[in-house]
């Protein structure tokens, strides 16, 4: 079955072999001719990109969320979180085939789904990258000069200070814009492949830093505390949001699936369980060796622990710059996307709502379709305005958590679970038991999303504070404080703990 919402074919009398579909007969006239536009991404280029989206910042607090309750379930909560974030994007990758050719959304899907609800759920998803691209300006805008003064003094004396500029975080975050903006302007999510890399990078140096200094502890490193197996405390409660929330990558499912040469199931299946499994590892790798570190003693930033005299721990504090750097502008492209279907909203598409089908569908690229002004406009916009409020404000802890936790909680699990329970409850060729499990996906997501705020509600009263209204903006400069217990934004998480 094919539902038509007005699209227009077009003919492609060029169109190769591979690249059309077959024929068929339109309101008695021969069909034409369809060009399908094909991917060309690999599939490390895709991993990469995907992996990237995955891992923050928040990977630095996952040795206190070991501690919280020791070794054996700080490794099986990891594994369990990231089992759930890969089968949210199992679910996505089914649902993405039901959209027009490789133009796959959260719009298209909802469109055939909740077609009423097609423009909040883009909506929400744009708020959430917009104020996660926010944090990761402050996050630099906080951390440069503290690196610039690490690295300065590692380098020449102890005694000499760098140039006043260079501990400015506005300077940096001015001058690192002109790096971000051309990134951000990329159309495709593989173009951004190299930046990938470039984390990648920055996270295998942080996994060095943490197994060597294990076996070969730094000269000044704090004595371990206990360390146990099992051994539950009050922390969990904080903590485990952040290992719930460390999987975040769903809003760049589609474009890669858009972009994957060959994007079969078994192909998409490969990238969702290379990235995932990756993330997994490099958690858990961090998590361990931290805790057999400090024991009890562990902080919630890992390489804050470490002394900050040794070159190779400053280099460590870049390393963590260009991984939230490099990964601001995949936090930019579907914000842009999903604002470019909210100013298109009631434009007419047309889309396949089987795998059977053999209707004709769409042939663009969602991303190709818009204009290069309109493109323009909103990068424009949405680099602009995050440099302008990251610029003035140096404290939106709380705000970004709401919207972090909120736009997770909906995209990773309940989004997911929703749209394919609802595209896959009519298709006899579906496992009913896999549509069962998407609902109850969606189940767990709600059940996260009541904890976190749960879980924020008693962080507040742990600080005497009765209400959510009194971390109003005279308490802000004092959050600092609060972080010890509270995960925060993209997850509870990626950033909380810097």
């Amino acid at each position: 079955m094919v539902q038509q919402y007005g699209a227009v074919l077009t003919t492609a009398t060029d169109a190769t072999v591979g690249d059309s579909e077959s024929s068929a007969l339109l309101a008695g006239g021969a069909a034409p001719l369809v060009h399908q536009k094909q991917g060309h991404a690999s599939m490390l280029s895709s991993v990469s990109n995907l992996t990237n989206t995955i891992m923050g910042s928040g990977m630095l607090t996952f040795p206190l969320a070991m501690a919280s309750s020791g070794i054996i379930p700080g490794i099986l909560t990891c594994i369990f979180s990231g089992c759930i974030g890969a089968f949210g994007l199992y679910l996505l990758s089914l649902s993405a085939r039901r959209a027009p050719h490789r133009s796959s959304s959260f719009f298209a899907i909802a469109q055939l789904t909740f077609p009423q609800a097609a423009i909040f759920v883009d909506a929400a998803i744009a708020i959430k990258c917009f104020g996660v691209s926010i944090s990761y300006l402050i996050i630099i805008k906080s951390l440069m000069p503290n690196v610039v003064e690490s690295l300065y003094h590692d380098l020449t004396s102890p005694d000499t200070n760098p140039p006043a500029w260079a501990l400015s975080g506005r300077n940096w975050i001015t001058l690192i814009m002109f790096i971000l903006v051309p990134l951000a302007s990329f159309r495709r999510l593989d173009s951004l492949r190299h930046a990938s890399y470039v984390v990648l990078f920055s996270v295998v140096y942080l996994l060095a830093i943490v197994i060597i200094c294990y076996f070969n502890p730094l000269e000044g490193t704090a004595p371990a505390g206990g360390i146990h197996l099992i051994h539950f405390t009050p922390n969990f409660i904080s903590t485990f949001p952040v290992q719930v929330f460390a999987f975040t990558c769903a809003q760049n499912l589609f474009p890669i699936f858009n972009e994957l040469k060959t994007n079969s199931q078994q192909r998409m299946n490969i990238v969702i369980g290379t990235s995932i499994g990756s993330a997994i590892v490099v958690y858990e790798v961090i998590a361990l060796f931290g805790y057999l570190t400090f024991g009890s003693n562990v902080g919630a930033n890992i390489i804050a622990m470490y002394p900050s005299t040794s070159i190779f721990i400053a280099v460590g504090q870049l390393a963590i710059v260009l991984l939230i750097m490099f990964s601001y502008p995949l936090q930019v492209q579907p914000c842009r996307n999903c604002l470019d279907k909210i100013f298109h909203v009631g434009t007419p598409i047309k889309v396949s709502i089987s795998d059977n089908d053999d209707g004709i569908v769409d042939e663009d690229h969602a991303v190709a379709d818009m204009s290069p002004l309109k493109h323009t406009l909103l990068t424009a916009a949405i680099t602009g305005v995050g440099f302008i409020v990251a610029y003035f404000v140096n404290d939106l802890q709380m705000v970004l958590s709401f919207v972090g936790t909120t736009g997770s909680t909906t995209i990773s699990f309940i989004l997911p679970g929703l749209l394919f329970w609802k595209i896959s409850r009519d298709d006899p060729s579906m496992s009913r038991t896999l549509n069962k499990a998407a609902l109850a996906l969606a189940g767990y997501g709600c059940c996260v999303f009541v904890f976190w705020y749960v879980t924020l509600y008693y962080c507040l009263k742990r600080r005497g504070l009765k209400s959510f209204q009194q971390l109003g903006v005279q308490h802000l400069p004092n959050f600092q404080s609060l972080r010890k217990f509270v995960p925060l934004m993209e997850g509870p998480v990626k950033y909380t703990y810097i």
